[in-house]
């Protein structure tokens, strides 16, 4: 920390050069009224205002060079522009009124673009949206993207899945930094709050040329919020109610910037009881949750650079059985204690016509699991004989759990960086050199070993181009990787060469179509090297396979879009090819009372895609009638299907946007999810059969206070069917998902 300040005192008295100005006004394109409230933006900068009463803005020390700047407003086309300093000092821009909803600029690919300049297709969610919807937490959520889907054990442990792949094949980022959490595990979660994060990316495909090892499946970029504008301060506090699991998340932040420095903070608390089936509650599925996110930051003319930190403290109870119906809110034994630390600093030096981004990230993940026989008494506690007395006896107890106590306790330290020149551009090139690596260590503290003591180390280097040409965008590049792994004795490298090619373009009047081909990999890790035992959370004994080699696939992606003002309509398929997969299969023997399962590979393909349109038919502007289906299936090479490849689905939703005396961007909307049969099983799974899921909900805005007052209320799975998800790690005891729960949700700007 010290040397961080120090870096920042050494910088802020460097000599200035290259303050620009830029001043402008926004308006309505058809009638030239003024446009209040719009927000104006450098996203490279990170600088931005919103226009005033008189439709004008002003922003001070703009550096020498050329910036994109993104003007927006509910209702309006998105604008995107590329201005040089010191060339332009003022400008006036018309927005288009549209019904479609605003873009955002993609931060998970490297050149920075709105989606419909990028040549590489990204689904962009807000997590306000996603809570809307009915969403408890961010594996919840995400769920609602298509191609995305969770692997869940109750509501407080889920996994993102990318068009059929997951956990280390899926890389998650979050504060611009990737997450390690032991991300092997079927029953490890994210670890992360939905509280504190703004918007969520996914990049559906390899990205292994963006962020090397474990991006072969794809990536979850988790924005965090964004501090204040310049010279503005704002707090907010917001309360949500859950009615099954009788659960709440709460959270409270406040963010104050000034012309150079800048400050947020946000804490949250959640805590779920068992969900709720119309049948019974699912014993153990309680969790909570307390998470703390800071974030300083400090901005010259030439230089910015923030720093942030997350603490996430999860206690999460793992279901076994259906048990004793209550709805207490402590786990019961056996459960999860985790706590998840990330450290991340961010820093920009910008040139005459480039810059250099340096993005440092800590990660800390201490992880404690304990189970019945380690309780105190030394008794075994099953959830059907637990008493009121009994569990708060318990919750003391396990609170006073100590290190030697839990029966898993791994601390995985890892330290990751990732270095990007940004070139001048040359004529039609933009161009990015970049150096990224890791350093890890994990360490074993408790009596069960499920994979061993162990380091790890990576490095890679990576070129990659964006061409603008007049009636095509090509992106392209190439990268190295090196992971070193050290397991006692056992040291080993695992190289890969790996490449990208896109190209977008307008194939007719608004219609885009986008083709992107690329390699990946994924090295082994370690559970599949050196596991040797009991996992109980998944209930086998597990062997690992020291001679495993990386990973490595091919994938094709095309996708089509035409779009005018009254419809959007999509294709998009991929067909991936992947050598080397490594899979689980029992091997006939018992160990300890459970199968034993051994890691082998085999060739392996997925295929599939997303289709879909939204409507929105004039005059009736406030209508959205929005349709997506999407399909994947997943085979090895003979021909045997892959485990936890999602169902077919079909999603319809109705949506209305209005606005009355009283309350401001109002909608409703209606959703019929259907999930079709899952017959296409591995040898070792059960098919799944189809159901429908219900949801609604309404809300908007009103002032209060001469405050704005946020709210929302919404249904999901309304009609309480009976139904279990082929991705439930629950599925194989018959347990069902969750049933109708009604979600409340305010958030009133202090």
């Amino acid at each position: 920390m010290k040397s961080y300040i120090s870096l920042l005192l050494c910088l802020a008295v460097l000599p200035l050069f290259g303050q620009n100005n830029l001043k402008g006004k926004v308006t309505d394109s058809n009638n030239g009224q003024l446009i209040v409230g719009s927000n104006v933006y450098f996203p490279q900068l990170e600088k931005g205002v919103s226009t005033n009463d008189n439709g004008s803005f002003s922003i001070t020390n703009l550096p020498n060079g050329k910036y994109k700047v993104i003007i927006s407003y509910l209702g309006y086309e998105t604008e995107s522009l590329e201005l040089t300093f010191p060339e332009i000092n003022y400008i006036e821009i018309q927005l288009k009124p549209s019904v479609i909803e605003m873009e955002g600029i993609i931060v998970s690919t490297p050149f920075h673009k709105l989606q419909s300049e990028n040549v590489m297709k990204v689904e962009q969610e807000s997590v306000a949206n996603l809570k809307a919807q009915g969403a408890i937490n961010i594996s919840d959520g995400i769920t609602n993207i298509a191609g995305v889907e969770s692997v869940t054990t109750g509501l407080g442990i889920g996994k993102p899945v990318i068009r059929g792949l997951s956990n280390n094949r899926v890389l998650v980022y979050t504060q611009g930094v990737r997450l390690e959490n032991q991300q092997y595990g079927d029953e490890h979660g994210l670890g992360l709050s939905s509280n504190g994060v703004e918007s969520v990316e996914v990049i559906k495909g390899p990205a292994s040329l963006l962020y090397g090892s474990d991006a072969l499946g794809g990536v979850l970029y988790l924005n965090p919020e964004k501090f204040a504008n310049a010279n503005t301060n704002n707090a907010d506090a917001s309360v949500n109610y859950f009615s099954n699991t009788q659960g709440y998340n709460t959270s409270i932040g406040a963010k104050q910037s000034g012309e150079h420095f800048k400050f947020l903070f946000r804490g949250s608390v959640a805590e779920h009881s068992d969900y709720e089936t119309d049948a019974y509650r699912v014993t153990n599925t309680r969790f909570r949750e307390q998470d703390i996110k800071t974030g300083f930051g400090y901005q010259i003319t030439n230089f910015k650079t923030e720093l942030r930190y997350n603490v996430n403290l999860s206690k999460i109870g793992i279901p076994e059985e259906i048990g004793k119906q209550s709805t207490n809110r402590t786990p019961l034994l056996p459960f999860q204690n985790i706590t998840n630390h990330v450290l991340s600093s961010r820093s920009t030096i910008f040139f005459e016509n480039s810059k250099l981004d340096i993005n440092i990230g800590m990660i800390y993940n201490d992880r404690k699991e304990f189970e019945e026989h380690h309780d105190h008494e030394g008794e075994e506690h099953h959830g059907d004989e637990h008493e009121d007395e009994e569990e708060h006896h318990d919750e003391s107890h396990e609170e006073d759990h100590g290190d030697e106590e839990a029966a898993l306790h791994m601390k995985l330290k890892t330290l990751n960086y990732d270095v990007k020149y940004y070139l001048p551009e040359m004529g039609k090139f933009e161009t990015i050199f970049g150096v990224q690596g890791m350093s890890q260590s994990n360490t074993n503290y408790g009596e069960e070993v499920l994979i061993p003591d162990a380091t790890t180390n990576d490095i890679g280097v990576l070129v990659t181009s964006h061409i603008h040409f007049e009636t095509v965008d090509i992106q392209l590049g190439a990268r190295f990787d090196n992971r070193n792994i050290m397991i006692g004795d056992f040291n080993e490298n695992f190289n890969s060469f790996n490449g990208a090619l896109g190209a977008k373009t307008n194939l007719a009047n608004k219609l885009v179509a986008r083709v992107n081909l690329a390699t990946g990999f994924r090295a082994p890790n370690l559970a599949e090297l050196a596991s040797d035992g009991s996992h109980h959370g998944t209930n086998r004994y597990e062997i690992g396979n020291l001679d495993l080699e990386s990973e490595q696939n091919f994938q094709t992606d095309v996708a089509l879009e035409y779009t005018n003002e009254h419809i959007e309509i999509f294709a998009n398929g991929f067909y991936n090819i992947i050598d080397n997969y490594i899979f689980l299969s029992p091997n006939g023997e018992m160990i300890d009372g459970d199968p034993v399962f051994l890691y082998l590979q085999d060739d392996a393909r997925l295929y599939g895609g997303e289709f879909g349109f939204h409507l929105h038919p004039h005059p009736l502007d406030w209508l959205h009638l929005e349709s997506s289906f999407e399909t994947v299936t997943g085979k090895q090479d003979n021909d045997d299907y892959l485990p936890l490849i999602p169902a077919n689905s079909l999603t319809n939703t109705v949506r209305v946007e209005y606005d009355t005396n009283w309350l401001n961007r109002a909608y409703a909307f209606v959703r019929l999810r259907s999930t079709f049969n899952q017959n296409n099983v591995s040898p070792f799974e059960t098919p799944t059969n189809s159901f429908n899921l219900l949801s609604a909900g309404f809300g908007g805005n009103i002032s209060l206070f001469k405050n704005e007052l946020t709210l929302y209320v919404s249904g999901t799975n309304l009609t309480n069917t009976r139904y279990i998800n082929h991705l439930s790690r629950l599925k194989s005891d018959g347990i069902f998902n969750m049933g109708r729960n009604i979600s409340l949700g305010i958030t009133y700007q202090l």
